[in-house]
């Protein structure tokens, strides 16, 4: 009897293998099979592909016990392999992982433990739209459940998932951010009274073990999880909640590319379980469905308690008195001093990290590059050392003059770091600290800091985007974006929209507890208009705004982009071997291709990279011929080729 087997490996088929008991194996059974000279752990997969008769084929060697995947991760994975053009082998890795450390038996899995429950009651709203949850049903529907910053919209979907646990079913919550799990995982523990399970690449690999089978059995109810949580071995999943639905962190860009919040549908589809996509200003594709009748709406209009929100100060920074390498205007200062005088918290939002975004030598106009990739190095004082932010190249700054000495370096534009020595000399006796990935790298210090900020021990934060995503800080009153600039260098059609999502979750970390709040906009454009639509804060006109630009202009999602990358450690190679790929694709109707082009950021890790753009009706799933085009594409071994099916920047 013949018998499919999918190796975690660049295999986008299972290889077929022999059984002399077909009767014990069934779809989704762990079995050992020789694979090579070596063994290999695979999954009994669903077809049996053809085989050539001159190839012998071997057999099984033994059936794993008391572990197997069910039918519905089988079709997503290979609907996931399908849609976002990448092999199942390796889907099944991101599965599974590390087969050695996941399929060890734990024989204790549950690692829920019981706490002192808080209560919480809605209001009006908050009911109104958790009704409104539960009667779309228990089957597959995209329900979009949006509310201003601060409305309690966790609170809504915390009882919704309370309903399903009671009902024996899985839960998993996906955020865009692992910083994110610790505070939230604590307003987790007040509602349900139980400690929930945590999944991202940071947990050790003994709690990996744990939660996986734990899932697997049944055992673990429910999951709090970054993108890699979609791909855990629910048995019983009974609804998925996709958090700040619009962060494009959801998006991995690299390895397997695909965006976590579309697959978290897919798999809420073929689970047919429904899925609750929450935002403030939901993405664009989201807004283009609700007003489609595709996605279900509810809102909450007002924040929780009914505090109002920010108001905003705009600061021209064109009239402004600013001293010599100062970035914080006097006028801001002045409206930072009644908050500090106060006792409460300021955040200082700046989306630079380290001190300075690069140097240049006064005598001989030298800048630091990196050696692999193609842009500018960053300089951190806190290690003395400038940065690659794509690569991790570090290198001290001290360089031979070709004029004379050493290089005497000027530096431009300001980082977080440089933002915190300006504050630290104006409040020397106010404690300030820095909210950025290199400051939170250890878990135990983040979690040590965000104690600080909610006990108020901490007066002036210093931030990068991390610190917009869904904290909540009881004493933060005002926010100061130091350089509000909303341009986006040319290279990506959503800069407005994010733009508009980033300040608008911004703003929604101040007065969450106060009937007083300012944000202030330090800019050299102060009428450019998606201020202008921030400071109105009315995101439906401004999402219906950007629908009617995307259509006239025929961009997503009125049509489909796939972008392939050609890299090589030659610029050349890089861009003939484009070239060679259009001349094929051009074959294929139904696409448009534009390019090559070399990329923006032409050079990372030491390769060129070059870029095709592929459109197509945003109806038409090309992804089908395009997996043909690809097995069927011979390209030369010194180049690589990179698939991003929706992309969402074009680096």
């Amino acid at each position: 009897m013949h018998i499919p087997v999918l190796i975690p490996r660049i295999f986008n088929y299972p290889l077929t293998y022999r059984s002399e008991n077909e009767t014990l194996l069934k779809e989704g059974d762990f079995v050992i099979v020789p694979f090579g000279k070596s063994k290999e752990i695979g999954v009994i997969w669903d077809k049996v592909q053809p085989t050539p008769k001159n190839v012998k084929i071997r057999s099984i060697e033994k059936k794993l016990e008391k572990i197997s995947i069910n039918k519905n991760l089988i079709n997503f994975i290979n609907w996931f392999s399908m849609y976002n053009l990448v092999s199942k082998g390796m889907v099944l890795k991101m599965c599974i992982g590390n087969k050695s450390n996941l399929l060890k038996i734990e024989k204790k899995t549950s690692i829920e433990t019981i706490k002192e429950k808080k209560k919480f009651f809605l209001n009006k709203e908050q009911n109104k739209c958790l009704k409104n949850l539960q009667g779309y049903g228990s089957n597959f529907n995209v329900s979009v459940l949006q509310g201003i910053t601060g409305s309690g919209k966790t609170l809504v979907y915390f009882e919704r998932i309370k309903e399903i646990l009671n009902k024996k079913k899985q839960v998993l919550i996906m955020l865009p951010e692992i910083f994110l799990t610790k505070q939230f995982q604590q307003r987790f523990i007040d509602f349900f009274g139980f400690n929930p399970s945590i999944w991202h690449s940071k947990i050790t690999v003994k709690n990996k073990r744990k939660i996986w089978q734990g899932i697997l059995n049944n055992k673990i109810k429910l999951v709090i999880g970054a993108r890699s949580s979609l791909f855990l071995p629910f048995k019983k999943l009974g609804l998925i909640i996709v958090d700040e639905e619009h962060d494009p962190s959801y998006k991995q860009g690299e390895g397997l590319i695909y965006n976590a919040r579309d697959m978290a549908i897919s798999r809420a589809s073929i689970e047919n379980v429904p899925i609750h996509l929450v935002s403030s200003i939901p993405s664009l594709e989201t807004f283009n469905n609700i007003k489609n009748k595709k996605y279900n709406l509810t809102k909450i209009l007002k924040r929780y308690s009914d505090f109002p929100l920010p108001d905003t100060e705009v600061i021209n920074l064109n009239h402004s008195s600013l001293k010599k390498n100062q970035f914080i205007a006097l006028e801001t200062l002045e409206l930072v001093k009644k908050y500090l005088n106060k006792g409460e918290q300021v955040l200082f939002f700046l989306n630079r990290r380290g001190y300075a975004p690069f140097l240049i030598c006064k005598k001989c106009g030298f800048k630091h590059i990196c050696p692999h990739c193609s842009i500018y190095l960053t300089y951190h004082k806190v290690i003395k050392k400038l940065v690659c932010h794509y690569c991790g190249f570090k290198t001290k700054r001290e360089v031979k003059c070709k004029i004379q000495k050493n290089c005497d370096f000027q530096m431009y534009g300001p980082g977080v770091e440089k933002i915190y020595d300006e504050l630290k000399e104006v409040f020397p006796n106010k404690v300030s600290k820095i909210i950025s990935s290199d400051f939170l790298l250890k878990k135990s210090e983040s979690e040590n800091i965000l104690k600080k900020i909610e006990k108020n021990e901490i007066n002036i934060l210093i931030g990068t985007q991390l610190i917009s995503k869904g904290f909540n800080f009881p004493k933060l009153n005002c926010i100061v974006v130091v350089d509000a600039d909303f341009s986006g260098m040319g290279y990506d059609l959503r800069t407005t929209e994010k733009n508009i999502q980033l300040y608008n979750q911004l703003s929604g970390r101040a007065g969450r507890f106060s009937n007083k709040s300012l944000v202030v906009y330090q800019t050299y454009f102060p009428l450019n208009e998606t201020l202008k639509d921030l400071i109105s804060n009315d995101p439906d006109k401004f999402l219906k705004n950007e629908l009617l630009m995307r259509k006239k202009n025929n961009l997503p999602p009125f049509s489909r982009l796939i972008a392939l990358i050609v890299s090589s450690k030659s610029n050349d190679n890089s861009f003939r071997g484009a070239q060679e790929i259009k001349k094929k694709l051009l074959n294929i109707k139904e696409i448009k291709v534009l390019g090559p082009i070399a990329s923006p950021v032409f050079k990372i890790r030491q390769y060129y990279r070059t870029r095709l753009l592929l459109k197509t009706k945003s109806e038409a799933l090309i992804q089908k011929k395009l997996a043909l085009f690809f097995k069927n594409l011979q390209i030369s071994k010194k180049i690589k080729l990179t698939v991003d099916v929706d992309p969402i920047n074009f680096t």
